[in-house]
């Protein structure tokens, strides 16, 4: 493949955050210790030509590939260590061990298998007609956060402080009933009672979009009408009386303000796909045992 100039789209694995160089690598040569079988090697079920990935060596992985099951993180360890050995193989097989200068903290084999990744995958850049039909596709998703500007009052509380919740809740109602009949009493309540520096501010929190605060008080702030919230709005922090100034919608967004989004990620959708077929011939050209097994047992 001829060379050119790259943007870096960091390429991930199937359940990997991680860009494929770094998955690769992860923790290739860790010194920790795995299950031990009263001195006698861990068990192999897992090979990759004739090397075997050993159950010691899945366990070790697997504290890097958290799961609701452990026999879901035992299936993605057991890939991950295949997915790097097929490529050690396949750097190996084509000679380019050491071609390539690591870039910052990469290693030596990272630098090798983005070599060999450049070289084995085409970039294909989505052209204007791709992203302008995805645009018009998914009208919906392209919109400006919605926002709130609120005011609030936070009477702390521990989490597992029953009294100090059932109290602070039962200040905060209090100081609801007071705020119906004279709203112009907030400020002053958030100066002398909040537990947040934005009590300097009479309690004003400014516009906040999703994702900008805790998300059990987010989640409703954000139902809120725009006025004094009737009821204590809890958090893991404690309990908020809370008022909403002003609320605004997300607008729709044009097509220009989100072209380079939209290409970036359609982009970074065809090379996971062709990063899977090559992954594909790779296990049909040097042979893997045992995954499939794996897999089935993770369900």
């Amino acid at each position: 493949m001829a060379a050119q100039t790259q943007r870096v789209l960091p390429i991930t694995v199937i359940d990997s955050d991680k860009p494929v160089p770094e998955d690769a690598h992860h923790h290739h040569g860790s010194d920790g210790d795995g299950p031990r079988s009263l001195g006698q090697p861990a068990p192999c079920m897992l090979f990759v030509a004739d090397t075997a990935i050993s159950e010691a060596d899945i366990a070790r992985e697997m504290q890097h590939h958290r799961a609701s099951r452990p026999e879901r993180s035992r299936a993605d360890a057991a890939r991950a260590l295949v997915v790097r050995e097929l490529l050690r193989r396949e750097v190996e097989r084509l000679g380019l061990a050491g071609t390539a200068a690591p870039i910052g903290r990469e290693t030596a084999e990272e630098a090798a298998i983005r070599i060999l990744l450049e070289r084995e995958l085409e970039r294909r850049v989505p052209t204007e007609e791709d992203c302008r039909r995805y645009f018009e596709q998914n009208r919906e998703r392209f919109r400006s956060p919605d926002r709130v500007r609120a005011s609030h009052i936070l009477l702390a509380a521990p989490a597992d402080d029953v009294d100090g919740r059932f109290k602070a809740r039962s200040e905060c109602e209090r100081m609801i009933a007071e705020l119906q009949a004279n709203p112009a009493l907030f400020a002053d309540f958030a100066m002398r009672h909040s537990h947040c520096p934005s009590r300097e501010q009479g309690g004003e929190l400014g516009w906040l979009e999703r994702g900008q605060t805790t998300p059990e008080f987010e989640r409703q702030v954000f139902r809120l009408r725009v006025g004094l919230a009737a009821y204590p709005v809890e958090s893991r922090w404690g309990y908020h009386v809370v008022e909403v100034k002003e609320a605004a919608s997300g607008e729709a967004q044009d097509f220009g303000a989100v072209r380079e989004r939209i290409s970036d990620y359609l982009e970074l959708q065809v090379q996971q796909r062709e990063l899977q077929h090559y992954l594909l011939e790779l296990q049909q050209r040097h042979g893997v045992r045992g995954l499939e097994e794996i897999e089935a047992a993770a369900g």
